[in-house]
Parts: structure tokens; sequence; C-alpha cells
């Protein structure tokens, strides 16, 4: 939004620079011109002395005088008058006369050798209070509920009055829709009521300008009601008595309440005229009872809701800055509920002259040059325009060929020096009249610039510059803008030089830095200027304040960083609550800080820090909330409960007011309340809608509502925790309906046929309806002069569609919302065209312009805008090659087609075939098609390089020769002269030898190298060669043969390396069979990096088995490959191939058979296979471990260091392994019960743990170990020397345990 302003006020300063009127400078001869001037009314003011302005300007200095009532006025002859000096301003001491004495119309007059100027005629009056006249007022008595109306009728004075009613106490009388005062003054009562009784109704009258006030005689009203008259009617006399029965103030009847009737106006309708630009004002009061509701409606028309306002309670309608749109029948209505009454007043709107478009300016034209002088205005009737020249009616001034008028224009030509004069245009009609002054200058003057020299422009980056450039020169000078070097052109995208010299730069960037060049150029010279441009870098906040919340007695710190352009002095403002911090040593000032020492409650607020610099600024803000001090155990942060008792007060037709209490903060202050709606007329219960939201310090909200809805509120508490539950609903609030308010957005205006125009729009939503029965007035008219609006009426769409209008035509466009209620504001115009047709004219002075042998540029007028009748999308280009310039090149009509959007004059056409024939036309295309073709045009293209040459083989190899045999390119692009044949050898390590050159005729196409070496392969290069050059080579490479008894083999090419053209790399392919497979070997001699060993099923040799695909093997640089995972018994033909760069042909060998042996049987002599021979080792180690495991099983004693603890976990129920339960001890029955050599079994049969570290037990993750029944060790040692499994028996930890030997055999087995 911020961006938004400045450039509209941007754009609010380049307009007002381009609308100023041209200033000459004062050193130059120029005519006078009034620069300031009393206005055309002047009022004395008695106090001080008469001063009318006259200032005027001009070289030579301008002179001046008076008239007065239309006659010269010689101030020199009267005492009272003295002019200023180097002035024509009047100053008149009305001290010793009367001040009518010196009322009158004066008109000053300035002039100098170029001419005369004129002031308006200043018409000078004395104002005037003239006293009331005296009259005797009598007492009224009048029955309560009738109407009354008291006059005023205050003296006529200059100016009118002010006009107010008070009581003795001077304090105004109250007034209501009951009771008020009109426009001319008079107090009206719709009806009295018994506290309407007074002694001192007075209506005063005050004159501003003699500051006097005139009071009328007091007014006595006494109201009774009919017990009370009666009574009084007994009391009174006679003569008061036919006084009260004259003025029918007695009823016998009491007053019952009545429908309304008009007090004023007593007519049924009236007219009003007023004139344009001033205030009209219109009132109705009535009578009746009860007191009746005043209405005003424009009858077929809408109050302009802008300048519209109401007064004395809706009795008096006003209408500000009246325009010829406001003329029409106005209705005012007063209802109550016994009926309503009716009255139409006709207004008729005049106007005094006013500009249309601007007064005139002055004129500054070089001799010889042209001009126009325009004096154009408008008035109600029309006024008439009346030409003077240096004051004299131009009809009697000295003709001037140069010269001549035409009503409200004068039109010059062919100006010579000597012709400045000051030119007065005066038009008036009965109502007014309008007075200009304009000078036409004839000057000769070479251009100036009068912007100062090296001035210094900032801007902050991303906002608009300008730059100025006010200059001057006769001829107008013409501005242009460089920076840095009078080389450096400004890119027309970021960069507008306005007519008044002015270079805007859009968006401001760094870049845009620098010197700044503006020339000012005429035919009589040159003036160049230099100002410079600072783009500075914005300030910006970049750690902002937060919200705190502090103990009372603490300190707080609100932190602001800020970044700045280092360039720009910062200055840090604090504010508190939007006015300055109090003045207390408490308060801390920091660069980018704000310290509160020892807070107190005083200190809670809003704190902004503001960062200014002489370019731009920035601010945050944050709230600090002091709380009491708490004690610190055992604080609870909750949610805060929902606010209680909400209330709706203060209730209007689009506001009120919401109240409630906060519920429990929970030790986490509220830091905002949501406030939510439930609409039940458009929505279905249970719908909320977000409001508002207010700080959490307020318990209030001012809410604006919508007409036409049934709200329902609630509101929602939100601390650091979160947000609590809803409160309960408030009370429903229904608004009543209304106009809308709001037109729809996104109108537009656009055609799908020719002759229609759709117009469209958002329609507004069911809350912007504001009341029921919404609709639309579509209105469009054509975008000509004097062209009226059409409107209709439509449902509640959103487009609408208009038949039969002219193509493309534009149009002005409004869509106005209605509804039961009311229509909205006037809608803003949008602007739209009409349907499209396809374009009627094609583009002439069709050219070609031939830029080399592929390019051509084509030129074209563009086609006239209406002609186009659509939007003009762009030209086509069709063009086509008729054939080549060749006379046997066949006919080529494919046409192709080029687009060039927007509004080009030229393209060019790409890709063109050297030595060719086109033929091509230019279409214009709009959005509904293209137009007609201009006439086809020719042109040719000149020779360019040939192409390739069609392709090149080799014949006739022999051993030192060959020959080599072409076919021309198929494009030759134009005549050949001749070939040129390139070839060089290469060997067997890819070396490329010398190069030999050959010059061949355009005739020929076969030649036959001699004296080349045997067995060397060549590669050959031939290009065709037209005027303009060579083209593309053809490549070949070849080998000639090893063996002269070759030659006579005829196409079999053995020794060659040509299987066919071109010639093969590869020498012999053998193969052998060996035990994974056949090892295939050949010999390659060329210079491809890619080689593969493809092969295939040879299906010719086998009855099935064969897929058709060959397979490939990536080979590179070896000369064998094994093929592997053939399957047996079948035959495979095999090759090798050679890939190049992709435009090269693949080189492929002789294919090669090879058979794969069938197999009887897969049985082999398994004593020579390697897995048994290992497999049978593995066995006999085996063996040996297990009877090196006997051998100590059987040799064991007790003497192992941990023999005692090993004892102690040995199950006294232990029996001995026998030997086919895979255990190593035999024992004797008498052993079987006897404890271990070294045990120490307990009598208690328990085994106890001794503390020493070396048990076994101990090397174990868990508890001690366990035995299954057979007596075999079933724990798991772990740690550091690994897993074990344990049996009694055990040899020290000296020896690896048996069985984990066994188990680790078993695994690996």
């Amino acid at each position: 939004m911020a961006m938004k302003r400045r450039r509209t006020m941007l754009m609010l300063m380049v307009l007002g620079h381009l609308a100023s009127a041209l200033e000459v400078p004062l050193d130059l001869p120029q005519p006078p011109t009034i620069t300031h001037q009393s206005p055309k009314d002047y009022i004395i003011d008695p106090r001080e002395s008469i001063v009318i302005h006259c200032e005027a300007k001009g070289k030579p200095h301008p002179s001046f005088s008076w008239t007065r009532n239309g006659s010269h006025f010689d101030v020199d002859e009267h005492p009272n008058f003295q002019m200023k000096s180097q002035s024509g301003t009047l100053v008149v001491d009305i001290s010793r006369e009367r001040a009518e004495t010196f009322e009158g119309q004066y008109q000053c007059t300035a002039r100098n050798k170029h001419g005369t100027a004129l002031s308006n005629n200043i018409v000078v009056r004395q104002p005037r209070s003239p006293l009331w006249s005296k009259e005797k007022i009598k007492p009224i008595i009048i029955q309560e509920g009738v109407s009354l109306v008291l006059p005023c009728r205050p003296p006529a004075g200059f100016p009118p009055p002010i006009v107010f009613w008070m009581d003795n106490n001077f304090q105004r009388l109250p007034q209501s829709k009951r009771v008020s005062q009109s426009l001319n003054g008079d107090l009206f009562f719709s009806n009295v009521l018994r506290q309407d009784s007074r002694d001192d109704y007075i209506c005063y009258a005050r004159f501003p300008r003699t500051q006097t006030i005139q009071q009328k005689q007091p007014i006595s009203v006494k109201v009774l009601n009919l017990d009370a008259i009666n009574d009084t009617v007994d009391a009174i006399n006679n003569t008061m008595a036919a006084f009260y029965n004259d003025t029918d103030l007695f009823s016998e009847d009491p007053v019952d309440e009545r429908r309304p009737t008009f007090l004023t106006p007593s007519v049924p309708s009236s007219s009003k005229m007023v004139l344009r630009g001033q205030v009209l004002e219109m009132e109705c009061i009535a009578e009746g009872l009860p007191t009746p509701d005043i209405t005003w409606a424009k009858v077929g028309g809408d109050l302009p809701a802008t300048r519209t306002s109401f007064l004395h309670h809706h009795k008096t309608l006003r209408i500000a800055n009246v325009s010829e749109a406001d003329a029409g029948e106005y209705q005012c209505t007063a209802r109550n509920k016994h009926g309503s009454v009716g009255h139409t007043i006709g207004v008729t709107v005049k106007a005094a002259p006013y500009w249309i478009s601007g007064a005139p300016r002055n004129l500054v034209m070089a001799p010889g040059e042209n001009g126009v002088l325009t004096c154009r205005a408008s008035g109600t009737p029309k006024p008439d325009i009346q030409w003077a020249i240096n004051g004299m009616a131009i009809e009697n001034s000295p003709k001037d060929p140069s010269r001549k008028v035409e009503d409200d224009t004068i039109i010059f030509s062919q100006v010579q020096t000597g012709s400045s004069a000051v030119y007065q245009c005066n038009i008036s009609n009965q109502y007014g009249y309008l007075l200009a002054n304009a000078f036409v200058n004839v000057l000769s003057e070479p251009p100036r610039v009068l912007t100062p020299a090296n001035k210094v422009y900032q801007v902050i980056r991303n906002q608009p510059a300008l730059l100025d450039c006010t200059s001057f020169g006769s001829p107008i000078p013409k501005i242009t803008w460089f920076k840095d070097s009078r080389s450096g052109t400004l890119d027309a995208e970021t960069h507008t030089t306005h007519d008044n010299g002015t270079l805007e730069i859009g968006v401001a960037q760094p870049k845009h830095g620098g010197k700044y060049t503006c020339v000012a150029r005429n035919s009589l010279g040159i003036y160049e200027n230099h100002v410079h441009l600072e783009v500075k870098e914005p300030t910006r906040i970049l750690k902002q304040p937060e919200y705190r919340v502090v103990q009372r007695g603490r300190s707080v710190v609100f932190e602001c960083k800020v970044k700045h352009d280092s360039s720009l002095v910062p200055t840090m403002t604090w504010l508190k609550d939007h006015s300055e911090l109090p003045d207390d040593d408490r308060f801390l000032v920091d660069s980018d800080s704000l310290t509160i020492s020892d807070v107190t409650e005083s200190d809670a607020g809003v704190y902004t820090c503001i960062m200014n610099t002489t370019l731009d600024q920035d601010s945050a803000s944050a709230e600090l909330t002091v709380v009491e001090v708490t004690p610190t155990p055992s604080v609870v942060y909750e949610r805060p409960e929902p606010p209680t008792d909400l209330e709706l007060t203060d209730q209007e037709k689009r506001s009120v007011q919401l109240t409630w209490i906060p519920g429990d903060e929970h030790n986490s202050p509220i830091q905002k309340f949501v406030i939510q709606y439930e609409d039940t007329l458009h929505h279905h219960r249970g719908h909320w809608h977000n409001l508002t939201e207010v700080p959490g310090t307020k318990t209030t909200a001012h809410l604006k509502l919508s007409p036409y809805v049934h709200y329902t509120f609630r509101v929602l508490a939100l601390n650091s925790m979160g947000v609590s539950r809803p409160s309960f609903p408030s009370k429903m609030y229904k608004t009543e309906a209304a106009a809308p308010d709001d037109n729809p957005t996104d109108v537009h205006g656009f055609g799908t046929e020719h002759d229609n125009l759709v117009i469209s729009w958002k329609p507004l939503t069911g809350l912007q309806a504001n009341g029921p029965g919404l609709h639309y007035r579509v209105m469009w008219r054509q975008k000509v002069m004097d062209s009226d609006w059409t409107a209709v009426t439509v449902a509640n769409n959103s487009k609408f569609v208009v038949s039969t209008t002219p193509t493309f035509a534009p149009y002005e466009i409004k869509v106005q919302a209605e509804n039961d209620y009311g229509a909205a504001p006037e809608p803003a115009i949008a602007h739209g065209y009409s349907g499209e047709d396809l374009p009627v004219a094609a583009p002439e002075s069709v050219q070609a312009y031939v830029l080399n042998s592929s390019l051509a540029e084509v030129h074209w007028e563009p086609v006239p805008h209406k002609l186009i009748r659509g939007y003009l999308k762009g030209y086509k280009v069709y063009y086509w090659r008729d054939g080549s310039l060749h006379k046997h090149h066949p006919h080529h009509a494919e046409k192709q087609i080029l687009t060039f959007s927007g509004n080009h004059s030229h393209g060019k056409l790409p890709g063109l075939h050297p030595f060719s024939l086109y033929s091509f036309n230019v279409r214009v295309f709009n959005g509904k098609g293209e137009g007609p073709p201009s006439a086809t045009q020719q042109f040719e293209t000149p020779e360019g390089v040939p192409g390739i040459p069609s392709s090149l083989t080799v014949t006739n190899t022999n051993l030192d020769s060959l020959s080599l045999e072409w076919q021309p390119p198929h494009e030759l692009n134009g005549v050949l002269t001749g070939y040129t044949l390139k070839y060089q050898p290469v060997n067997s390590s890819n070396e490329w030898g010398p190069e030999e050159e050959l010059a061949l005729a355009a005739n020929e196409s076969s030649v036959t190298l001699l004296d080349l070496k045997f067995s060397t392969r060549y590669k050959f290069y031939l290009n065709a060669k037209t005027h303009k050059g060579a083209g593309p080579a053809v490549t070949m490479e070849a080998v000639t043969i090893t063996d002269e008894a070759l030659v006579t083999h005829g196409d079999d090419h053995v020794g060659t390396g040509l299987s066919a053209p071109p010639a093969s790399p590869f020498g012999s392919l053998n193969s052998s069979l060996g035990e994974d497979g056949p090892l295939i070997s050949w010999e390659y001699w060329g210079l491809e990096k890619s080689i593969y060993l493809e092969y295939i099923v040879d299906d010719s040799k086998q009855g099935e088995g064969g897929d058709g695909v060959w397979r490939q093997e990536l080979v590179n640089g070896s000369r064998n490959f094994v093929l592997r995972g053939l399957k047996e018994g079948l035959s495979y033909r095999v090759r090798l191939v050679a890939k190049g760069h992709a435009d090269q042909e693949l080189h492929r060998s002789q294919e090669l058979t090879v058979t794969v042996p069938a197999v009887a049987s897969r049985q082999v002599d398994i004593a020579t296979q390697g897995w048994f021979i290992g497999l049978m080792c593995a066995i006999a180690l085996l063996i040996l471990i297990l009877l090196i495991i006997c051998f100590i099983q059987r040799n064991k004693g007790g003497k192992y260091p941990v023999k005692e603890k090993e004892d102690a976990h040995t199950d006294p129920e232990f029996q001995p392994m026998k030997d086919e339960d895979c255990t190593f001890g035999e024992y004797s029955d008498n052993d079987d019960h006897k404890p271990l050599k070294g045990s120490r079994t307990p009598s208690s049969g328990t085994v106890k743990r001794d503390n020493s570290d070396d048990s076994l037990v101990d090397y174990g993750e868990g508890g001690d170990g366990q035995f299954n029944e057979d007596g075999s060790f079933i724990g798991e040692y772990s740690g550091k020397s690994g897993s074990r499994d344990t049996a009694e028996g055990h040899e020290s930890s000296e020896a690896p345990s048996p069985i984990n030997i066994i188990n680790s055999l078993n695994s690996f087995v």
C-alpha cells in the first residue's frame, strides 16, 4: 500500500510538472503576466485599510494603471489611495472617509513595450447590517398537539446574516425532528407540547463582516390542553377572546392524531434553480401527530452519495458542488403511522462560464513557427467569447496576416519578430464571466537548462527517481539524457523521459547510480547539464522489539537493531503509546535498545522504535505488560478461561459495542481476543467467522457491521499457551437492510462475436448485498462524443451480452449493484471493446532485402488500426521456395510461415536455400484470424557453399593405386567450380602421415591415385566448391592390398580390408576351443576405439535354439576374447564390429562360424576335482583331532590351575559318559558316586562360590553354567577368552577346549 501511495504521488508530481504554464526566464524579453490579484468580490472590513492586489512580472518590468467603474482612475489625485512601489497593488485608507465612498468596480492594467495584461473586474462593496424593524408581537396561546410557526424575518443585509434561536440566557433552543429551524430562519413546530411553553423565543441575526448581532423581540408561547383553554377563555376579556377566536386557537374538540401535511412548501410542487459548483439546499417541513419522518429521493435516479448530506433532522437536503447531472426532480415524503404526503421539487442547474481544459497558456514561438491559442469554456446558457489584444477588442486592433480567429481559437502561422502581445479571452453569460491573459512571445533563443548544475539526487533502492531538466529555448528544445558519457544510451524499459524533460526511473537500483547528462538542443544551439543520482540502501529493522511481561520492580530491555545505508545519518526515536518517553532517568536509550529500570505499573504500554534517515524510515512496536511480583514456586501456565458476560451496547445501524469480562489467564497474560460472529440469515448455524481482533488489554470492541445480517457474537482469548474455549454466544443483533455499499469488481468488456459486447463482472457476495432483491444495473455507451448511456437491469448474474454492436468499437462500461433498498454509489467506468472480425486490408509497400545466401529481410507498412478490426496480434510472412536457379532443379512449393508478434514493420527470414527463387506475401492477424495477403513478390538468394558430395566409393584397388568415384552434392547451392581431394596414410598406431591435396574439375566424377604404399590404410576427404567457397567434405578410408596375386579375386576383396565400402579395418579372424569356451582372436588396425564382439546362433545349421538377436561383448583394445556360456552342441556366427562417431558407418569383419561340441555326460574324474580333495583333507584333519581328544581324555589328571574351583561346579549326580554318547571317560561303578579329586562338596549339597576370579563361571556373561542330564555342559562362555562350552575334565586355560574345537569344525564342515 505504501508503494502504491508513493507511486501515485510520483505520477501527480510528474503530471503537475507537465501541466504547469510555460515559464520564460525573467532575463529575456516578455510581455506582462498577472501573478496575483484580489478576488472578483471584495468586501470591505471596516476595521482595516482596503488592499486591492495587482502583481505582475515581465521584461521590462511592467507599469500599472487602474480604472474605476470603467473610467481611468488617477491614483495620484486621490490622497486616500496609494500604489505600492514596483507593484500595482492599491492601499486605501478608509479612516478619514465613509467606507461606501470607496465602493465601485476596479480593474488593474499592467503594460510594457511587449503587451498589456488586464486583471479581473474587482467589485469593492461595504458590508451592511441594518436594524430589525420594530414590531409588537402578541403572545401566542395554542392548543397542545397543533402545529406552530414562529416567524423570524431578519433584516436584509450584505452578506446575508446567520440566523439562530436562543433564549434570554443566550442558550440555543433545543431542536429535534419535531422542532426545527427552516432555511429562512423561521422556527417550525410539527406539533406543540406542554413543555414548549416559554416567554423567550428570540431570533438572532449575526452579520459576520460587521461583527454585529441583531435581536428580534421575544415571542411568548403558552401551550394548553383543552380544559385549561376553556378556563382561560372564561377569565379573559371579550377583546382577547375575540383575538383567540380569530386565530383559531380554541376548539371544543380535542386534537386527534393525524396524517402529515406540509408547512413548507405549501404547494404540491415547486422549482429551484442553482448554479453549477454551488450548494443546493431544499427543505420540506411537515406537521402531523405523531411527528412525521422525512425522506428524500431523486425521481429516476440516485442521490450523489459523496456529496449529499441531510440537515435539520433530515428536513433539509444538501448537495455540495452541484453539477449538471444533479438537475431533475426531487421528492420529499413525510410519513407517520396515519399516512404520508409528498412534495416534488424541480431543480434546474445553470452554470456560470467554466474552463473545459484550463485557461489558455502562454505561447512562445520562434520566428516562422506556427501555434494555437485556445480559450475553451462552457456554461449554461452557452457563454459568449470575446477576444482582445493588449486590452483592445481584437476587431479594433491592427490586422495581422499571421493571425486567424476561429471562435474560441486563434491560429498563428509563420509568426515574425514584433508579433509579441498579450491576448485577453473574456467568456461571459448572465451568471458570470472568465477573463484570462495569455501572451504570445516571439523569440529566437538558444536552449538553456534551468536546473542547477551538478545537483545531487538521492533515492532509496526500489523507489522511483525523478531527475529534473527544466529548460527553455525558442524553438522549444528537445531533451536527451545520457548516463556517464554521451555514448551511453538509456534503457527505454527502465527510463522514461517526460515532455517537460524530467527523467523518471521507475524502480531505482544501485546500478542506476552515477552521473547523468541532460542535453537540450534546438536549431540555435545546444546546452548540457550534469546531475548525479545516488541510490541508497533502505532502512530496515532487523531485530524488532518483542512483547514482554515483567514483574514490578524488575528491569526490561527492548531491542531494536537496524540496518541502514552507511552514508545516511540515522536517528533513533522511542515512543510510548505514540507519545514521547517520560522524562525519567529510569529510561535509558542506547543505540539499538531501550532499557527501563525498576518497572512500575505506569510503564505498561506500547513502545515503538522509529529509525529515521533523511530519505526514509522504519518502525516497530511491542507491548510491555507489568505484573505483580509472584512467588517463584510452582507456577502453572495454562490456556486462558473463556470470556464471560458478553453484552451489546451503543447499538447503531452499522455498528455495535461489544463488552466482556476476561476469564482466568492462568499465569500467562492474554495477548489478544478474537471476536467471531455467526450469521443465521445467510449461513447454517455453527458457521463462525472471524470478525476482528483486539489486544489482550482491552475488554471492549467497537464492531463495524454490515446491513441485513443476523449477528451472534462470541469471544476467544489467546495467550502463549494457546486459545481458550469460545465464550457463550451473545444475544442476536439484527441489522437493517440497506442499499449496497459496493459495486461489482473485475468489470470487463469483450466480444465473442464480431457484433456483440460481453460485459462481465464479479458478483457481490451475500454479505455484500446489504439486503434482498440484489440485481445489477448494467450501463454502456460507445466511446464517442455525445454518446448516451444505455442501461438494463440484470438479475443476480455475472454477465450480459450486448448484440448488434459495431465491430471492435471502444465502449465505456459501468455495473451498479442495486437491491430493494436502493443502489450502490456511482460505479467506476471500465473500458472494453466489442468483438473482433478478420482484418480487411493487407500490408502495403512490401519489399524484400536479401542479406546473404540464407537470410532475407522483409519490410512492409503496418495496416491502419481501423482496418485491423481487432487487437493487433502481429504479422505473418508466408514464403516458399519456387526452386533452384539451376534450370534442371525441380519446383518446390511447400509454404513456410514466420510470425512476428506486435506492431512490427519488418522481419527476417532465416534458413533459406542459397541460389534459389523464393515467393512471399505478408498478412496481418488479430485475435479473430488473418487478413488478406499482400501481393505475392519474389526474390533470389545468391550462391552459397555446396553441400556434401552424395557418395564416395573405392574401386580398382591395387598394390600401389586405387580409384575413387563420387556423385555431386544434392545441394549445389550455386554453380560448381570443382572438387578438392585430400588424402593421407594412417599407420597401425593410428598416426597420420603427410596430407596430399588434388584439385579436380567440376565435371569429373572419378580419379585414380597412383604411387600409393602397399598394405597401407588411407583416409580420403572430398568436398565440392562454388564461387562462394568450399563445402563440407565426405570422408572415406581404404587399405591397399598386400598380395598382387589377390588383385584378380574380383569381388572377394580378400586382403584389402574391404568387404564393402567403406573398407574393413579387421584382418584375419580365428577361433580355438578352450576349457571356458571358444577363444576368438583377430587383427585390427582401425582408428575406432569402441570394438564389440558379436555372436548369434547359426539358424541355418540348427533346427531351433536361435532367437535372431546378435549379442555383444565389449572388447575395445584387446586382440582376443573367450566366449563363455555358449550352449553345447550349437553353432554360432561370430563377427567383430568397430563403432566410430555417430555420423560414421559401422565397420564389420568377416563372419566366423564356431561350433561348441556336445557332451554326452557331465561325469568327470572326481579324484581330480579340487573340491573333493579339500573335503578329504578336512575329514582326515577331523579324525586326527578326535584321536587327540581321546588321548587327552584317557590321560587327564586333576592338576590344572583352577581345578578345585571347577570341581565346585560339578554335579554330584554326574554319571560317566559312554562311548556311544560321544564322551571320553570310563569310570567304574565304585567311582560313580565319588567326587573328583580335589573337589570340596559341602554337606548341604550346595556348591559355594569362591572369591577367586579364576572360575570358568566368571568367564561367562550370566550365572553359573548348567549341565544336561547326560552331563553335557549347556552354558556358553563369552568375553575376552571367546565362547566356550565346558564339561567335567577340562584342562587348564593354556590348552584349547576340545569341545570348542569340535564345535568349530562342525560349524566349518
